[in-house]
């Protein structure tokens, strides 16, 4: 058995007005211009599901990797992903939004709630 890792926060909300519900057996689901973030908060581990490509999710997600913490910047709809615990190493994107600064607005195809489940478990 691993050692459990401490439960790092998510630190700010999500978006100007809306808040992050954690449901401990849903994954959160953040949609960057390019990618599907499923963070599973209670393994702290994500996985992304690419966009745009024309393979179901399973053959466009990447592995499940650990996480040390999400932090959410409410006002850039940016988003950090610690991916060791002494926040040295990160990744950063930003929320897919209404006329996203990040894209141009266009947004790459969405997945289905069959897809997103298929690429949860897989």
């Amino acid at each position: 058995m691993q050692p459990q890792r401490p439960r790092a926060p998510i630190v700010a909300p999500l978006g100007k007005d809306r808040g992050v519900e954690q449901t401990p057996d849903v994954p959160l689901v953040l949609e960057s211009c390019h990618s599907t973030w499923l963070f599973d908060t209670t393994e702290m581990r994500f996985r992304r599901i690419l966009k745009g490509l024309s393979l179901d999710a399973r053959n466009a997600s990447t592995a499940w990797r650990p996480y040390f913490g999400l932090e959410l910047d409410p006002y850039s709809e940016s988003f950090v992903v610690m991916l060791n615990a002494e926040g040295t190493r990160l990744l950063r994107s930003w929320r897919h939004v209404e006329h996203c600064p990040q894209c141009g607005g266009e947004a790459t195809a969405e997945l289905s709630l069959d897809e997103l489940r298929a690429a949860a478990l897989g």
